[in-house]
């Protein structure tokens, strides 16, 4: 089914998968994952009602029990999947999506993930067998655990009395616990929850979709702002300055609030700064690269017993957060360190401008057919013209050479084929961007 992603269950709801679909997905994830009792939140889409009717019509059919956390965020189902120990665990979300789009998004015992190679390949195929509904069927009832997740997330709240902080909600679902943490005295914007999205898409990591943020912060002389997704599993930053801050420096950021307690390992994607991992060094931690998806940050975050890790789509893990990501977290810790800096009578941006050490052309997107072919050209042209000084082949390929790198790889969510460059300097970034772009101008639309 053209929903069932590398990552998740998500698209076009009514397109590129309905109700019925959603009912048998329920009907065997109960035994897919050997769970008795599933637990279900959802955010705020239009049709995030319509699914939660059918995946629960379709887990009660099976004979199991349904516990709904109701309207929350993402990070909540991982939280009370972990604490209350559910062995199946589902958010009905689309994350950053259009609000055209729905998805599923699913773990198990202790808020480990479960995507395509451990679980939703097979789930795609029971979902094509016959459906015998159970003779005893199960039950739904609801809990609140918005209280408790408050609590766990209040440990982290730093004193914010003189730090002047900008807020932009996305009209998603951090605004049902934003408040509470941090008062009135912030400036809110797009902060009620609304899953049509009437202001701007709900992707922070797209710059165009903060220039509100980024005006509210200049127009008020704010010290920082932040920006959530539409679950609240990401966020975003803006400096005192207006500047959208690469969220792939933030994992350095939260490098330093964490390794000046304790050293240990640090996890990043394969498109991270070599700022960051410089960095990571310099405050006595040990840089692990990895893999791009939330599933396989998780585990390997498990796997090396990593304290923190992050990623360039906002996404930023921690091991006393049952090695999840919550955007809620995040800013938390960040503020932190921004309070910090201003009692030391620097700006946020201070610790960012430290690491601006190189050129950087961002994520850069280009829709072609043959991907794998694309990549080879890439990879023949640049290994045998140039001397690389390390080659990563686990995500597309990362290579590096003395004076720059670049990563090209496929999208897991996306039709897209995704690089991005970083260099020592604009002119050399320049002149190898256009290298790249001449070769891949072969393939694409083609």
């Amino acid at each position: 089914m053209k929903a069932f992603k590398a990552y998740d269950i998500r698209g076009v709801y009514g397109r590129d998968f309905d109700s019925s679909n959603v009912w048998k997905i329920g009907f065997f994830l109960p035994k897919l994952l050997n769970a008795s009792t599933v637990l279900v939140g959802r955010d705020a889409r239009v049709s995030s009602p319509e699914m939660f009717e059918a995946l629960c019509d379709g887990i009660t059919a099976a004979g199991a029990n349904v516990v709904s956390v109701g309207q929350c965020t993402t990070p909540t189902i991982y939280f009370a999947t972990a604490t209350m120990g559910f062995d199946a665990a589902v958010m009905i979300t689309a994350s950053h999506n259009p609000p055209e789009y729905n998805g599923l998004k699913v773990c198990k015992t202790g808020a480990l993930p479960v995507d395509y190679s451990t679980g939703l390949a097979e789930l795609e195929q029971m979902i094509c067998t016959d459906s015998i509904p159970a003779e005893k069927q199960g039950k739904v009832r609801e809990i609140d655990v918005r209280g408790d997740y408050l609590d766990f997330l209040r440990q982290y709240l730093p004193d914010l009395s003189k730090l002047k902080i900008g807020i932009d909600c996305s009209n998603g679902m951090a605004a049902r616990l934003i408040k509470e943490l941090l008062g009135k005295k912030p400036k809110y914007i797009f902060d009620d929850i609304d899953g049509t999205f009437p202001n701007h898409p709900p992707n922070p990591l797209e710059e165009e979709n903060c220039a509100d943020l980024k005006k509210l912060v200049v127009d008020n002389k704010l010290d920082i702002g932040l920006i959530f997704d539409g679950d609240a599993d990401r966020v975003m930053f803006v400096d005192e300055r207006g500047r959208y801050v690469q969220p792939d420096l933030i994992t350095a950021v939260l490098a330093e609030y964490f390794l000046s307690d304790e050293k240990g390992r640090v996890l990043h994607d394969i498109r991270t700064s070599k700022a960051v991992t410089e960095r990571i060094i310099e405050l006595g931690g040990e840089p692990h690269m990895w893999k791009v998806g939330h599933s396989f940050a998780k585990m390997k975050m498990r796997e090396l017993g990593c304290i923190v890790g992050g990623e360039l789509a906002g996404h930023y893990y921690f091991r006393d957060f049952f090695n999840c990501d919550s955007g809620i977290l995040t800013g938390l810790i960040v503020l932190s360190v921004a309070a910090r800096l201003k009692a030391e009578g620097k700006p946020f941006s201070s610790c960012i401008d430290g690491l601006m050490r190189y050129a950087n052309s961002g994520e850069i997107n280009f829709r072609i057919e043959n991907k794998d072919e694309a990549i080879a050209a890439l990879v023949k042209k640049f290994t045998s013209e140039e001397n690389p000084a390390a080659i990563y082949d686990f995500d597309g390929y990362r290579i590096e050479f003395a004076d720059w790198w670049f990563n090209v790889r496929k999208s897991n969510t996306e039709p897209w084929l995704r690089l991005l460059i970083e260099a020592k300097d604009p002119a050399t970034l320049a002149a190898k961007r256009a290298a790249i772009e001449t070769v891949l101008s072969e393939f694409v639309n083609r």
